[in-house]
């Protein structure tokens, strides 16, 4: 479904941005594919790897969320953008808890501009990339992304005539993006000691290519309003640390503030609006403007259903882990 379109994604030079990137080059024909960033030091070095010559569709455009003006011009040009995939953010959650205006800027303000100009600008579909940060948020970085969530869902009841539809992908930790703890553990291995916050935590995983091939999927699938869930397996935290560093010592280091000790990806409230499918979930909204008739070939989860980190069905051996990192690098 991305063959012939003008594609948007922001943040575009982030860890999901670039792999994003690099799926869609390789495996469709889009018309136009646009890197929104306000980086521009990032922006020359994926030039490197993805250049933008005059055969290309890739253009890269300097600009930030939080200017709505600029967004517009981003959406307007080259005849028009049809797909936007959402991921700016503020993400880090130190930084965010010592910076709380700059993250409501960004993962909020900036969110209500992307949703506004893709209205404006007759945008087909929106999809943001979200976290398990954001259900039953005690950080700020998830209270962020839960209102990034609720503005998309409500935004399909705003874009009636621009026929607009927005959706929700949120997923766990993804394995070597910069800034997680894969890069962390392999540098603290070199020195022969580790640190871990608490051994008894878990957390969801996923890798940068599952995540992207996932919201290529829900793109395609969507109707507009829904929150897609993947199945991901989860690990503990202490066994991620052996597998990557055997034979460390290993330090505890205490719960960081905003930390939760275990994830969760969906929650028991709302488990009542949510399916099951082969390869996911799918959390529908509770709106009106929902046409009830969507995914109903799909399975109602069970009463008393949640999806977290120390009850997921799909635990991630060492073994499995190691699979998975192979040719992701340092």
């Amino acid at each position: 479904m991305l063959d012939g379109k003008s594609i948007l994604i922001t943040g575009g030079t982030g860890s999901f941005g670039k792999k994003f990137v690099e799926v869609v080059l390789r495996d469709f024909k889009p018309r136009r594919l646009i890197v929104f960033s306000r980086d521009e030091l990032k922006q020359h070095e994926m030039r490197q790897v993805f250049p933008d010559h005059t055969k290309s569709p890739l253009r890269y455009f300097v600009g930030d969320v939080r200017d709505r003006d600029r967004l517009l011009r981003a959406f307007h040009g080259g005849g028009g953008v049809d797909v936007v995939v959402h991921a700016a953010a503020l993400k880090q959650v130190p930084t965010c808890e010592y910076n709380p205006f700059e993250a409501v800027k960004t993962n909020i303000l900036g969110t209500k501009n992307v949703v506004d100009a893709s209205i404006d600008c007759g945008v087909k579909k929106v999809m943001l990339i979200s976290t398990d940060k954001a259900v039953n948020p005690i950080n700020l970085y998830g209270a962020t992304k839960l209102c990034a969530e609720k503005l998309l869902i409500q935004a399909n009841a705003y874009s009636s005539q621009s026929g607009t539809k927005f959706s929700v992908c949120r997923y766990g930790n993804v394995l070597g993006s910069r800034g997680s703890v894969v890069p962390l553990f392999r540098e603290q291995a070199k020195t022969g000691a580790i640190t871990v916050t608490d051994p008894e935590m878990t957390r969801f995983w996923v890798t940068l290519d599952q995540g992207v091939r996932f919201v290529i999927h829900c793109l395609n699938n969507m109707h507009g309003g829904e929150v897609f869930v993947p199945k991901l397996p989860a690990m503990n935290l202490l066994d991620l640390a052996c597998a990557l560093a055997p034979g460390c010592k290993v330090d505890h280091i205490g719960i960081r503030p905003g930390e939760k000790l275990h994830e969760v990806l969906i929650s028991e409230d709302e488990a009542r609006m949510a399916v099951e499918l082969d390869d996911m979930y799918v959390v529908r909204p509770h709106h009106v403007w929902w046409r009830d008739e969507n995914w109903v070939d799909a399975k109602q989860v069970a009463k008393g259903f949640s999806l977290t980190s120390d009850n997921d069905p799909w635990r991630l051996s060492e073994d499995d882990l190691l699979k998975l990192l192979e040719g992701l690098g340092d």
